[in-house]
C-alpha cells in the first residue's frame, strides 16, 4: 500500500496572488490601521507622519527575514529573552584533589591535576578483550599471527 508523502512543507501556501495569508494579513492590518488614522486625524501632513510608520512597520512584517526567519519571529524571540531569567549552568569550582593511598608519584601541590589509573583487574580485562578481538580478526586468519607480528 502506498502513501502520499507531504513535500515542501516549510514552504506556506500562496493565497491572495503573490503572497501567503500572513503576508495579506500584516499588508491589510497596515493599511486598515493607515485608514483609521487618515481618518482621525484632521491634518494630512499629520497624519501621514503616522501612516508612513505604520506602512513600513506592517511591510518589515510581511517581508523582512532575518536569518530566513520572519521578522515576527525575531521579536518574539528577542522579547522572551529580555522578560524571562537567564540561567548560567557553569560555574567555575575549585576541586579538591584527595591524596591517594600509598602513592608516592602524587604530589600534594592541589593545583595539579588528578589523572585516573587503571586498576590490573580492568587493564587484564580490557588486554583479553583486545585479545579475542584479535584472534577472530579475519585479516589475521582467524587467530594465527599477522605479518606486523613476527
Amino acid at each position: 500500500m502506498r502513501f502520499q508523502i507531504p513535500q515542501f512543507i516549510e514552504v506556506e501556501d500562496k493565497i491572495f496572488g503573490p503572497l501567503t495569508l500572513k503576508q495579506f494579513i500584516y499588508l491589510a492590518g497596515g493599511a486598515g490601521m493607515s485608514v483609521i488614522a487618515y481618518l482621525f486625524i484632521p491634518s494630512f501632513l499629520l497624519a501621514l507622519v503616522v501612516i508612513l510608520p505604520i506602512c513600513a512597520i506592517s511591510g518589515m512584517f510581511a517581508f523582512y527575514r532575518i536569518n530566513n526567519k520572519p521578522l515576527i519571529v525575531v521579536l518574539e524571540s528577542a522579547f522572551n529573552y529580555l522578560v524571562n531569567p537567564k540561567l548560567y549552568i557553569w560555574r567555575h569550582e575549585q576541586r579538591q584533589i584527595m591524596a591517594a593511598k600509598k602513592d608516592a608519584a602524587v604530589d600534594s601541590d592541589p593545583t595539579s591535576a588528578f589523572i585516573p589509573k587503571l586498576s590490573d583487574s580492568k587493564l587484564k580485562d580490557l588486554s583479553w578483550s583486545l585479545d579475542t578481538k584479535e584472534a577472530l580478526n579475519p585479516v589475521t586468519k582467524e587467530g594465527s599471527k599477522s605479518p606486523l607480528q613476527k
